[in-house]
């Protein structure tokens, strides 16, 4: 699988050119091993993972869609093997390089001219964003431990425990239920704070009549889901019904249309447009969904602007919101993959509201 990766970005390279990538998630993505450092090199004619000496051991043992070398001098090392395969030119990942290390590697490399075209970013886009069985597999256990924590938790959820105290009992469970980590910062926000869409936990006590908004994933073999549901505790008014009805009658509208060939802005409007029509424009000010893989945050998006057209082996989000300031907020948010003939929903707890 790795193998295949590297060779996919080989062959959209000429003699004389090479790849270099230095984000940890891209590492992950072309040898399937995780580090803080390091970086991969790729030629016409052969790859090669530079790792430093706390990772080298397991890297040989472990790396094989690359030649692992043990990363000593960077300037030397790298050098070495320009001149060995003759590169004149670098491609770099210009989405993720600073542009004081732009021009380091500029002002390093004697006789290559580090380009800053976005040829290689756009390929390891592509190529992240149509997710194999073996990724799927990865994301579908994740989300199942993403499905569990929810089931735990509502059982725990009481009047006077704090924001913090839910938010740390979520964690510690799905860590023991074998979670790698978290996949990002858990959001467990209530009452007025969850009109904050990406508020963080605080140690208000949750009060009767609370919206209690969760927002989660776990992680997989470095892969990540991501799930939120809000829950009510003690009782609801009129008003906090409206709002959870009309965001769920968005978020199903909009599942019901994906599906490859769909051009992602387009499926932002079917949600957005029930939302406004409701009568809470103005209220839903993020976009309405992303992907997801190695990274939380990927590509494409569903957002008012992307253009991408949906292309089957896809996993997005669809979360809609509406957010009423010093009031209350309400999102809903699950993990789909993408078909020819539609999405499979890979979240698997209940969207209808649920009374503590």
């Amino acid at each position: 699988m790795f193998r295949k990766r590297v060779l996919n970005i080989a062959r959209n390279l000429e003699i004389g050119q090479a790849a270099f990538i230095t984000s940890g998630a891209n590492r992950l993505y072309l040898t399937g091993f995780s580090s803080s450092a390091g970086c991969v090199l790729i030629t016409k004619q052969a790859a090669y993972f530079l790792i430093d000496f706390r990772y080298f051991e397991k890297a040989k043992n472990t790396v094989n869609s690359c030649k692992t070398i043990l990363l000593e001098n960077f300037s030397c090392d790298l050098s070495e093997l320009f001149k060995k395969h003759n590169i004149s030119r670098l491609y770099v990942e210009t989405r993720n390089i600073s542009y004081r290390d732009f021009n380091r590697y500029s002002k390093m490399f004697e006789n290559v001219e580090v380009s800053f075209e976005d040829k290689l970013d756009n390929l390891l886009e592509r190529l992240r964003s149509r997710k194999t069985i073996e990724e799927l597999e990865n994301i579908k256990i994740a989300q199942k431990l993403t499905d569990e924590t929810f089931s735990y938790i509502i059982d725990r959820i009481t009047v006077g425990k704090t924001e913090r105290e839910i938010m740390l009992d979520m964690e510690f469970f799905m860590r023991k239920r074998g979670s790698e980590g978290v996949s990002f910062d858990f959001i467990v926000i209530s009452g007025k704070n969850s009109s904050l869409p990406h508020g963080v936990p605080t140690d208000k006590k949750i009060e009767k009549g609370d919206f209690i908004t969760m927002d989660f994933g776990a992680v997989v073999n470095g892969y990540r889901s991501d799930m939120t549901r809000t829950v009510a505790v003690g009782n609801v008014n009129e008003k906090q019904i409206n709002v959870y009805d009309t965001v769920l009658l968005a978020q199903k509208a909009a599942l019901k249309e994906i599906r490859s060939g769909k051009v992602c802005k387009n499926i932002d409007a079917i949600a957005r447009n029930i939302i406004n029509d409701a009568g809470y424009e103005g209220c839903f000010g993020h976009g309405l969904g992303h992907s997801v893989g190695i990274e939380i945050h990927e590509n494409p998006t569903f957002n008012t602007r992307c253009e991408t057209v949906l292309e089957s082996g896809m996993v997005m989000t669809v979360e809609p919101g509406i957010y009423i300031e010093n009031e209350f907020g309400v999102r809903i948010e699950d993990m789909v993959y993408v078909t020819d003939c539609g999405c499979i929903n890979l979240t698997k707890s209940s969207k209808e509201l649920i009374v503590l």
